[in-house]
C-alpha cells in the first residue's frame, strides 16, 4: 500500500477457512479487516461441536498439504508449527473393500506396492509409475491453480498451455487410472479422493488424480485438537494482527451504490468498507443477499440449473472405551460402490448398502475425549436435498443402517458403547449451516464448472466483491480453499492499491 493513501478497509462475511486465510493475508499488507460470522465460533464447517465431554470436528478431518498454509502463516509473521501440533499419519488410512481385501495405505511406496498386491500383483508394479506421473502433473497444474480466471487474457498465459498435456479433459478420473491399473478396486484406492470434492471418480475430471498424489507425496496429517484447531489458530494470529471479529453477527443485507457494494448491514447497524469478501456458501449468499436484478450469470434461476455436489449424513458418537485396532481413518467401499454413486448422483435415493467413512481420532489424539473414552465420526455420502428423500421420515432408519454397517470393521458392539450422539442430515446442513441444498462440497467440480465457469474470485457480477471458499476457483478441499483466499487477497490488494 502507498503510504500517502488512507488505510483501506475490507469486510469479510464468514469466518470459514477461506475467510480466515483472507483476513491474515490482507492484514499482513496493512489492510484494516473486520470479519462477521453468523455462528458463535470461527471455522464454518471447519469448526467443532461439543457433546458433553466429547469434541468432534464438524466437517473436514483430513489435513493435507500443510506447506500451503505454512506459507500463509509465514506471510502473516507466524509459524504454523508453533501454533498447531501436527501428526503425520502412517497408515494414512485403511481401505476396506466389502468382500475383501483390506489395505493400509502408507506413504512408504515399497510397502504400498505390497498392499496393492493384495488386489493385483500386476497393478502393484505400476504404483510408483502412477506416483511419478502425479508429481509431474501437480507441478504442471500448480501455477494454474494459483492464478485467477477472470477474463480471456488469463487463458493465454504460458502456464496454462504447459499444463494442458497433464489435464486430459476428455477422461474421467477412473478412465485416466486405467492407464495404470486394471483392477477397479485398485483404481478406487487411488481415486476415492474425488469424494473430497463431492464427486464420483467416474464423473470427476482426471486432473484431480493430484489429490491422491498430494496424500502420498506430502502426507496426511491430524492437527492435535482436530482440524478446528487450525481454524482457531488462524483466528488467533489474525487477532494479533489487528483483525476484528464479530461473532454471532450475520450479514443481513448488502449496501449498494449501483452495482458496487459499499458495506453491509447487521444487527448492530451499517458497516462501510472499500471491499467485501464473501466466504458464505455461494448459492445461499446470492439468494439471500443480492437482488436478482443486479445479477445476470448467477441469478436464482441460473444457480438452480447448476450441478451441485453430494451431501453427507453424519453421526458423531461419544464412545465408552477405545477401538485400539481401528486406525485413525477408515474408508469402507460397498461391494456395489458404483450403484451407491448412482443412487447419490442420479437416482437421488438412499442405498441399502452404503459406503462410509469412520474417523477414530482418539487413537492419535486422546485430548478429544475423557480418559478411557473416545470419539467416532461417521460419514455416509448421500444425495443433496431432493424430493425423493424425506429426511424427517428416513433419518432414524438410516442411522440404524449406518450403525449396522459398522460391524463390517469390527464395531458390532457400538450401540452398547454410545454415551453421546449427534446426527446431521442434509436438511440440517441446509437449515443450521446455511448450505444450499445441503451440498456440503458446493458446486460440482465437473469441467463445465471449473476455472472461469466457476464463480470468479473477483466476482464478475458486482463491483468491490471478492469470493473465497469452495464455491469459487480453484474449488473445494482445505488446501484449495486456502489457495482461493490467496488468489482473492492478491486481486483485492492490487485493486485497492490502484
Amino acid at each position: 500500500m502507498e503510504s500517502n493513501k488512507q488505510q483501506p478497509k475490507v469486510i469479510i462475511a464468514g469466518a470459514g477457512p477461506g475467510g480466515l486465510a483472507s483476513a491474515m493475508l490482507l492484514a499482513a499488507k496493512g489492510v484494516k479487516v473486520e470479519v462477521f460470522e453468523r455462528l458463535s465460533r470461527v471455522g464454518g464447517r471447519t469448526s467443532y461441536l461439543v457433546d458433553g465431554d466429547f469434541k468432534f470436528d464438524t466437517g473436514p478431518t483430513f489435513f493435507l498439504y500443510p506447506q500451503l498454509l505454512e506459507e500463509i502463516f509465514k506471510e502473516a509473521g507466524a509459524n504454523l508449527a508453533d501454533e498447531v501440533e501436527m501428526v503425520r499419519l502412517d497408515p494414512q488410512y485403511r481401505l476396506f473393500f466389502e468382500g475383501g481385501p483390506t489395505l493400509d495405505a502408507t506413504p512408504d511406496l515399497d510397502q504400498m506396492e505390497k498392499e496393492v498386491a493384495k488386489i493385483s500383483v500386476e497393478d502393484s508394479k505400476r504404483v510408483k509409475d502412477f506416483m511419478k506421473e502425479n508429481a509431474w502433473k501437480l507441478e504442471k497444474l500448480r501455477p494454474v491453480l494459483q492464478q485467477p480466471f477472470n477474463n480471456l487474457s488469463d487463458f493465454v498465459k504460458p502456464s496454462l498451455f504447459k499444463a494442458l498435456p497433464a489435464v486430459r479433459p476428455w477422461a474421467s478420473l477412473d478412465q485416466d487410472l486405467k492407464r495404470f491399473f486394471k483392477d477397479p478396486r485398485t483404481r478406487l484406492a487411488f481415486s476415492f479422493q474425488s469424494k473430497y470434492l463431492g464427486m464420483s471418480p467416474y464423473r470427476c475430471p482426471s486432473l484431480f488424480s493430484i489429490l491422491s498424489g498430494l496424500e502420498y507425496q506430502y502426507g496426511v496429517y491430524h492437527p492435535i485438537g482436530g482440524c478446528a484447531a487450525v481454524s482457531e489458530a488462524m483466528a488467533r494470529v489474525a487477532k494479533r494482527m489487528g483483525v476484528k471479529f464479530h461473532l454471532e453477527e450475520p450479514v443481513d443485507e448488502l449496501i449498494f451504490e449501483g452495482r458496487r457494494v459499499t458495506g453491509i448491514k447487521t444487527k448492530t447497524g451499517e458497516h462501510k468498507a472499500d471491499a467485501l469478501f464473501i466466504n458464505a456458501d455461494f448459492a445461499r449468499a446470492m439468494s439471500r443477499l443480492v437482488p436478482d436484478h443486479l445479477l445476470s450469470r448467477w441469478t436464482k434461476a441460473e444457480v438452480d440449473d447448476k450441478q451441485f455436489s453430494c451431501s453427507t449424513f453424519m453421526l458423531y458418537l461419544g464412545i465408552d472405551g477405545i477401538y485400539k485396532d481401528l486406525p485413525h481413518h477408515t474408508i469402507v467401499m460397498s461391494e456395489d460402490y458404483q450403484g451407491n454413486l448412482d443412487d447419490i448422483e442420479n437416482q437421488h435415493r438412499l442405498s441399502d448398502t452404503p459406503s462410509y467413512y469412520v474417523q477414530n481420532a482418539c487413537v492419535t489424539d486422546p485430548s478429544l475425549a475423557p480418559e478411557g473414552k473416545s470419539t467416532l465420526y461417521i460419514l455416509l455420502p448421500v444425495t443433496h436435498q431432493h424430493e425423493n428423500v424425506n429426511w424427517e421420515a428416513e433419518a432414524s432408519k438410516f442411522r440404524d443402517l449406518a450403525l449396522d454397517r459398522l460391524s463390517l470393521i469390527g464395531l458390532g458392539d457400538v450401540r452398547e458403547r454410545i454415551e453421546s450422539e449427534t446426527m446431521i442430515t442434509p436438511d440440517d446442513w441446509d437449515s443450521k449451516y446455511e448450505i444450499h441444498r445441503g451440498a456440503v462440497f458446493n458446486l460440482a467440480h465437473n469441467i463445465g464448472q471449473l476455472l472461469h465457469n466457476r464463480p470468479r474470485n473477483r466476482f464478475e457480477e458486482l463491483d468491490g466483491v471478492y469470493l473465497t471458499g469452495g464455491g469459487t476457483h480453484p474449488g473445494s478441499g482445505l488446501p484449495v480453499i486456502y489457495e482461493s483466499a490467496r488468489i482473492s487477497a492478491n486481486l483485492a490488494l492490487r485493486d485497492l492499491s490502484a
